[in-house]
């Protein structure tokens, strides 16, 4: 009798518990006119119909091409990869975003990605990131089976490392690249910003403001943000939550996260997570990608990544 009790108790769970959200993903191509460059853009979103993964690439996401979008209009949260990244690592954050009923999109940044990077330390990446996301919200509120379903008055950005760089771009922040010179005197030995890019930061003939008012509020994981002044981190005027890696070796947080954390005038909350390097703010790795990319999925021992994201993404959802 006790086994059988605990077997109804255990079917009255399953049958309670509620159904896994079923998440679209659609694939778009954009221009960006003042840079000149072309870039692909997934999108994934709330839809009609069963729950399943889809397999792209190294990374298994909870989403399925093809299926309708639910009806209703929807916030949009727009994510920004860090230097070298893909549109699809934070997956987990953009599927989580989507089951709670937002619209979520990315980029693969032109000339900063893990395709190509050979714009890397000019202003057509140091500024053009941020173009380039004000081109992927235009065009998807011009797209005809998308834009009618984004709520425009409800638009976020999300960004890790250079894509934290380029979310405060886009709530207001200015970068002063002469900042560098005085960063690298006290951090010669900075691989990627004093080491491997030219000394001069190539230019654009033309130019144009990087903010975005459409874009309201910002989620900004472990930020580039040596060019950035306490004065011009003033000027943005949106909520930001803010997450560092206490650990980190890539950007220090000293020189980055630690002084948009004291400047920003509208810090939502910031979370220092003790012990954890850069990369921990990338989606969980499988098996495959832990062997050949350790450098990128492993993290230091007592840092649970998988659980740090529950905790990561439902920050993203609460905030938004």
């Amino acid at each position: 009798m006790k086994l059988l009790t605990l077997l109804l108790l255990s079917l009255v769970a399953v049958a309670s518990a509620p159904a896994l959200a079923a998440n679209g993903i659609a694939f778009r191509e954009m221009h960006e006119a003042t840079t000149g460059t072309t870039m692909p853009a997934t999108v994934i979103y709330p839809a009609a119909g069963p729950a399943a993964s889809t397999e792209l690439g190294p990374y298994r996401v909870a989403a399925t091409p093809g299926l309708d979008i639910v009806g209703g209009r929807h916030p949009l949260v727009l994510i920004s990869h860090g230097h070298g990244g893909s549109a699809l690592g934070h997956h987990d954050l953009a599927t989580a975003l989507a089951d709670a009923g937002f619209i979520v999109a990315a980029i693969e940044h032109a000339g900063d990605s893990h395709r190509d990077q050979s714009g890397f330390g000019t202003e057509r990446v140091l500024l053009g990131r941020a173009w380039q996301m004000s081109a992927l919200l235009d065009l998807l509120l011009a797209d005809p089976q998308l834009g009618p379903h984004i709520d425009a008055d409800r638009v976020g950005v999300a960004g890790f490392s250079a894509g934290g760089y380029t979310s405060l771009l886009l709530l207001g922040a200015t970068p002063d690249f002469a900042r560098r010179e005085s960063y690298c005197a006290a951090q010669p030995d900075d691989a990627e910003v004093c080491v491997e890019v030219p000394a001069i930061i190539e230019r654009l003939p033309v130019s144009r403001a990087t903010d975005d008012p459409r874009i309201r509020a910002g989620f900004v994981m472990a930020p580039f943000a040596i060019f950035f002044d306490a004065a011009t981190l003033a000027r943005v005027d949106a909520p930001v939550f803010l997450y560092g890696a206490m650990a980190d070796r890539v950007l220090l947080p000293a020189y980055n996260v630690l002084p948009v954390r004291d400047a920003l005038p509208r810090l939502h909350t910031f979370r220092g997570i003790t012990g954890a390097g850069h990369y921990v703010f990338l989606a969980p790795c499988n098996a495959g990608m832990s062997k050949t990319l350790p450098v990128l999925c492993v993290d230091p021992p007592g840092i649970d990544r998988g659980a740090l994201h529950s905790q990561i993404n439902a920050d993203a959802v609460g905030f938004f």
